[in-house]
């Protein structure tokens, strides 16, 4: 099997590596071994772990995860010059990485939390050459897919990367309306988490405007509640939410 090495063990390298154990070989870059210990236990399974000082990335193929801020600092401990690297750094930009971290070729990857379960979205930009690489790699946690510039990706950064907060966001309200009308919150919770399951398959073959429409009877309760929601400028706050998180991408990359 082919071997990734994974720099940094922060909780995104381990819902991927969750989802690449059995078909990749994982080997994990860390400045603590402690915590390189507890990487392997919740992983569950055998891993080679190594401290980051003067590691050796010559030829390897690296998934780099540590925090946008430590690139510079991560770089300077690392020696040789990788194969390629996927970097899953929300907004840090190729010319960033390559400037910091040396390496043959270098791909965006913007995974999100639901890569925990194999059902991430991820987009990707980068180095041509390594893109059906990439789109292998990442279809181990979900789906894949290829974006032709950086501005796309720190947009759907924006969108898929941030989505999970948003939407949990709204489901907490919407239980903490039910139970405000009187519904048990154990129940509301069952509730809502049943809405969200049959959305999702919904919304996989159903455009969100259709969607509404269908859902929508004229004077009726979904109405009703419809018209509340646009009162509350729900609608321009989601758009809001993306333009501002996009902006903070941008940022991260400076």
């Amino acid at each position: 099997m082919q071997t990734i090495t994974f720099i940094g063990n922060g909780n995104m390298g381990l819902s991927i590596a969750q989802g690449l154990k059995g078909k990749y070989n994982i080997e994990v870059v860390g400045r603590d071994m402690e915590k390189l210990d507890a990487f392997e236990k919740q992983l569950g399974i055998k891993i080679e772990k190594y401290l980051l000082d003067h590691f050796d990335i010559t030829d390897k193929t690296l998934l780099l995860c540590v925090k946008p801020g430590n690139v510079e600092e991560v770089g300077k401990q690392l020696k040789g010059k990788a194969k390629v690297m996927f970097s899953v750094l929300a907004g840090v930009t190729l010319e960033k990485l390559k400037k910091h971290i040396k390496t043959k070729a270098t791909v965006r990857a913007m995974p999100n939390l639901a890569a925990t379960i194999g059902a991430s979205i991820t987009t990707l930009t980068g180095d041509h050459r390594f893109q059906k690489e990439a789109k292998v790699l990442f279809n181990a946690v979900g789906d894949t897919l290829w974006l032709e510039s950086e501005k796309e990706i720190d947009i759907a950064t924006a969108l898929a990367g941030s989505g999970p907060a948003y939407l949990a966001l709204i489901a907490e309200a919407l239980v903490d309306g039910a139970v405000k009308q009187g519904l048990k919150r154990e129940d509301a919770m069952t509730t809502m988490k049943g809405l969200f399951n049959g959305f999702g398959s919904l919304i996989q073959e159903i455009h969100p405007a259709l969607l509404k429409d269908n859902v929508m009877s004229p004077g009726g309760t979904t109405a009703a509640g419809y018209g509340a929601l646009e009162e509350g400028n729900v609608r321009a706050a989601c758009m809001d939410a993306i333009e501002e998180a996009y902006k903070k991408a941008k940022e991260l990359g400076d």
